[in-house]
């Protein structure tokens, strides 16, 4: 049986890899109908990276109308001071170790930056 669940675990600081890879992906991958469901996890650098730039902000914003899942690691958030900055952008920030877990070993094909 095929998964149709796709998780894109995000933590790359660069905001190159962000708008030419991962968000472009992640975009399309659900308003093109590769996936029925996606999900963006921002851990690490790449949360910090979001709250600091408008251009990668818009993007989530994007995803989020698509119906993208959005998602960030609270412990990292926090050590960056940026939890509440994610939340106001409408991402749910919460501890991620279970949750990844359970994607790992659940019905979802996970892909890494």
């Amino acid at each position: 049986m095929a998964y149709d669940s796709l998780v894109v675990l995000w933590t790359s600081g660069d905001k190159e890899v962000a708008t030419k890879m991962v968000f472009m992906y992640t975009v399309n991958a659900k308003k093109k109908n590769w996936w029925n469901a996606v999900t963006l996890i921002a851990w690490g650098p790449s949360a910090k990276l979001l709250t600091e730039d408008p251009e990668l902000q818009k993007k989530i914003t994007e995803m989020k109308s698509e119906g993208i899942k959005l998602e960030a690691c609270k412990a990292c958030a926090d050590q960056y001071g940026v939890s509440s900055a994610l939340e106001d952008l409408g991402i749910e920030v919460k501890y991620m170790g279970g949750p990844l877990t359970n994607y790992i070993k659940g019905e979802h094909h996970i892909l890494t930056f």
